[in-house]
């Protein structure tokens, strides 16, 4: 009857998606819990290299059912085009594998179209968000007058509430933002042809979790961004607008913590971010431009080029805490090989005064007043990806993986070594 809870430690783009689908072999349900088509997992298998904004990861196991849970926020015309496009990669994605829960949220193309009016409205305080619409429909969800995907169920009555939620937004869009309006009779037409598509797929999502925890089978319960774009414990404002940690998968899905297992969190080697906001580690120097494209690291959903920085240990003592940490997936280790010395933040200082917690929670203007304090490490100059066991490592890149478990206190049990299904430590 296990849950197996599965979150980010950094600020997203961790490698979630190939983690999952190493999981998943041995995994009956894969469920996401929170976010949007503003995540993007990729998987890399069979020579193709997929990017899932809101389908599970776990969808190339055939035997794998994968639930789109109630926490999430779904953009129908984006999840139909994921659909289509992975059946023409042969991926089974009928009603009998991909399910929807019927509490997740609707998100509207007026959502996106105010998303981006606020950040453009924001200017150089602008957050850096994909622009997707997540703020404002979680905005509308907490405000109680949102649609649910479980609304599409009826096509005819769904397109007649998009069409009245299109023209609300309307006002606000050309009233607060001097914009024009969207046609809310070709958007109510569109979602109205997504619902005939979509309504096959939907669930009670909370029931079938229950139902299967209750009958012995394992979840899997997969999270999208990481803990420090978390609404309530990240680097506020610059985060996102649902909850990334451990405990949003409670919520997002529906069942109670005495089922949860195992929490593992997902690290890569150094530290990425995308969008504005502050990173301490961050790397200015030709290392960083080195890390991004030996590391290919550009955003799944929009492209941009993330913002490379060392490895931050007080984040993942952070992450442990928050998320009550059972174990580290450790990803992208061999984008490292070739660095003659590598540097880690231990700890942080300010005016005299050291910490070993990263300061997130008197947010973004409190924490550019600290400064990380760094150990450095001898780098390796061996290739490693096809190494399968971690007594192969180089001395050094063990060395590096024996100092994260020692400063925070918790084991790594996957080494990621390259991008492929099987280029793994585990």
């Amino acid at each position: 009857m296990p849950a197996i809870i599965l979150v980010g430690t950094q600020w997203g783009d961790e490698g979630k998606g190939r983690v999952v689908d190493w999981l998943a072999r041995d995994i009956n349900i894969v469920a996401r819990f929170n976010g949007g088509d503003n995540a993007g997992h990729t998987v890399v298998a069979q020579g193709h290299k997929l990017g899932l904004h809101l389908v599970p990861s776990g969808i190339l196991h055939p035997h794998v059912v994968c639930l789109i849970g109630a926490g999430v926020v779904v953009n129908p015309q984006q999840l139909v085009a994921e659909i289509d496009r992975l059946a023409a990669l042969g991926v089974d994605v009928s009603p009998a594998r991909l399910k929807l829960s019927a509490a997740a949220h609707i998100i509207l193309p007026t959502h996106r179209a105010l998303d981006g009016a606020r950040e453009a409205a924001r200017g150089g305080d602008a957050i850096g968000t994909t622009r997707r619409g997540i703020g404002p429909v979680y905005a509308d969800k907490a405000a109680r007058i949102n649609l649910r995907a479980g609304d599409m169920a009826d096509p005819e009555s769904f397109s007649e509430r998009v069409a009245e939620v299109v023209s609300l937004h309307n006002r606000r869009l050309e009233e607060e933002y001097g914009l024009p309006p969207l046609p809310p009779a070709q958007i109510a037409a569109e979602y109205c042809a997504c619902a005939r598509r979509l309504s096959s797929h939907l669930v009670d999502g909370s029931a079938l979790v229950g139902e299967a925890l209750a009958a012995g089978q394992t979840i899997l319960c997969e999270g999208a961004q990481g803990l420090l774009l978390d609404l309530d414990h990240g680097t506020y404002p610059y985060v996102t607008s649902s909850s990334t940690i451990a405990g949003g998968a409670l919520t997002g899905l529906g069942f109670g913590p005495r089922y949860v297992s195992r929490v593992i969190g997902v690290a890569k080697a150094y530290t990425t971010r995308v969008g504005a906001g502050p990173f301490p580690t961050e790397i200015f120097d030709e290392t960083g431009e080195r890390i991004r494209q030996v590391g290919g690291e550009y955003g799944t959903t929009t492209g941009r080029p993330r913002r490379c920085g060392w490895l931050d240990l007080a984040i993942l003592r952070y992450a442990a805490r928050v998320n009550g940490l059972d174990e580290f997936a450790l990803t992208k280790l061999d984008v490292l090989s070739g660095l003659k010395r590598i540097k880690v933040a231990v700890a942080y200082e300010r005016a005299g005064v050291r910490t070993e917690y990263f300061p997130a929670e008197f947010g973004a203007r409190a924490l550019s007043e600290w400064r990380p304090v760094y150990e450095e490490l001898p780098g390796w100059e061996e290739e490693i990806s096809r190494v399968r066991s971690r007594a192969e490592l180089p001395a050094a890149a063990r060395d590096y993986i024996a100092l994260i478990e020692e400063q925070v206190g918790i084991p790594v049990t996957f080494i990621g070594v390259g991008p492929e299904r099987d280029q793994a430590i585990t």
